[in-house]
């Protein structure tokens, strides 16, 4: 009986654990479609489901989904779970999520994804846990559409205006935490939802420290006041000590980010593809993953990202030849007495990108290319430079999806002022296969099509695809059950453990 009692006791303590979080600024809305900041898209995540999610490996699946199925290429049939409840004891049904789209393509409801949904014709209830969706068209972002949180029906149907409502400070969601309380600039408590379908988390409370400085945030981390966070490269560089590694769990890997020199190439100076290889050719990358990250960066030699679905693998990382780049230069009209001349903009506020600039140019220096910087203000930088086009070589970067989408950058419509296409790229053969994609609802034929889109604009280079920075989080080693995964460690938080010292 008393080791019983003990085992009882142990789990309560258990269960009772704290997991230390910081988050740099206060949410605005507590609300998944009017979440645009991050603090507030960090929170809603453990509050809300959609009705899918990505798995570890990157793949969507099921969240308040039981099920679904295409029975055409535009009508969905989504069974939802029947045993969800929401935080305050009520049932989920269909009717919350028709209640949710009705919201976000409402014109009153300002939100930065309605967009998602243009491709959407209807959405109706067969019974209480059953969706018929039908699309416009075949659309392959289907499934991803619908992994935006789902409102509760019951406590929003007679809102007035969502955008002021007192639920965006006081949600009451299906997710696996609910919210203690929340004002602006302050700490946020995250409860354990007992009553979540998945189980309830071993983990009983979420603490969010409002911690604005990052190196306050670094302060408690090797502190050990916080259990998670990211460090900088020269951080984990030069920074920590071997106590710190013995205390954290260090997990790296790429970031959903690239950056890249973006040629004008509406510009005569960039219309010769032998200039844009032998630019390339002069360019040593990993020497600037070396120099920029420590080494915790790696190469990026394409528009999607290692380890998605899109990537090609069979494209190699272009190697530094200084001879082969000016022959290509000579062939062109240039050598050193006519030197290659041409102006790279960019931002002040990335000392990184900065930094970067100035190693692009004297690598270029020793094939007698002569690269000018000039460095702006960031909005000057994107109302003069950026937007009207008026550049001959961009420095920049991009933060990708893990569901790639090559419309918006790489369509030769998305090439008008307005549009993402800042370098004008135009090709008739990536546009057809873009727009194929776009129909496409089977993730293998989407893979074949946009690992030819990769090789066509690598072959093209009207970017210099230049680094992938690495996101480098710290885990506390008591924490147990942590997973690294190409979606971060937060996918199975659930089944974390915290061991107290």
């Amino acid at each position: 009986m008393k080791l019983l009692t003990y085992y009882l006791l142990l789990i309560t303590y258990l269960s009772a654990s704290t997991l230390n979080l910081s988050m740099s600024s206060s949410p605005s809305r507590l609300n998944p479609i009017l979440a645009n900041d991050s603090a507030s898209s960090e929170i809603s995540d453990w509050l809300f489901n959609g009705l899918f999610k990505y798995d570890k490996n990157g793949n969507h699946t099921v969240d308040l989904a039981q099920s679904y199925k295409f029975e055409t290429p535009t009508k969905l049939i989504v069974k939802l779970k029947n045993n969800v409840l929401w935080h305050d004891g009520e049932n989920f049904t269909s009717k919350d999520v028709i209640f949710t789209y009705e919201k976000i393509i409402d014109p009153k409801v300002f939100n930065s994804i309605k967009s998602n949904f243009q491709e959407v014709q209807s959405v109706k209830a067969i019974d209480d846990f059953t969706l018929e969706i039908i699309y416009k068209q075949p659309y392959f972002k289907a499934i991803e559409t619908w992994m935006v949180g789902i409102l509760p029906y019951h406590l929003l149907k007679d809102e007035e205006n969502l955008m002021t409502s007192t639920f965006n400070k006081n949600p009451i969601g299906t997710g696996s935490y609910k919210l203690k309380e929340f004002k602006t600039a302050q700490d946020i408590e995250l409860i354990a939802n007992e009553n979540y379908f998945d189980g309830k988390p071993k983990i009983n409370k979420i603490l969010y420290q409002f911690l604005p400085d990052p190196n306050t945030s670094f302060l408690y981390l090797k502190q050990k006041k916080l259990d998670i966070g990211g460090l900088t490269p020269i951080q984990i560089d030069r920074q920590i000590d071997d106590e710190f590694k013995n205390k954290f769990t260090i997990i790296q890997k790429p970031s959903f980010a690239y950056s890249y020199l973006g040629f004008n190439l509406k510009n005569d100076k960039f219309k010769d593809i032998k200039i844009r290889q032998a630019l390339s050719l002069a360019v040593d990358r990993q020497e600037m993953v070396d120099i920029l990250f420590f080494g915790y960066g790696k190469v990026c030699n394409g528009p999607f990202l290692p380890d998605s679905f899109a990537y090609n693998e069979n494209i190699k990382p272009i190697t530094q030849n200084i001879e082969k780049a000016k022959q290509l230069l000579k062939e062109s009209g240039y050598d050193e007495n006519n030197p290659f001349t041409f102006e790279l903009v960019t931002n002040t506020g990335n000392d990184t990108r900065i930094n970067a600039a100035q190693i692009l140019q004297y690598q270029l220096e020793k094939a007698g290319v002569k690269m000018s910087i000039k460095v702006m203000e960031w909005q000057a930088f994107l109302n003069t430079v950026v937007h009207p086009r008026k550049f001959e070589a961009v420095l920049l970067g991009w933060s990708l999806a893990l569901m790639p989408d090559a419309y918006p950058l790489w369509h030769s419509s998305s090439s008008k002022l307005g549009g993402f296409n800042l370098v004008s790229y135009e090709n008739e053969k990536v546009d057809k296969l873009i727009e194929q994609g776009s129909t496409t609802i089977n993730r293998d034929e989407l893979g074949k099509i946009y690992k030819e889109i990769f090789k066509i604009i690598t072959d093209d280079l009207p970017y210099l695809f230049l680094y992938i920075p690495d996101a480098i989080t710290v885990v506390n080693k008591d924490i147990k059950n942590v997973e690294a995964s190409l979606v971060g460690i937060m996918h199975n938080q659930k089944d974390w453990l915290i061991e107290e010292e």
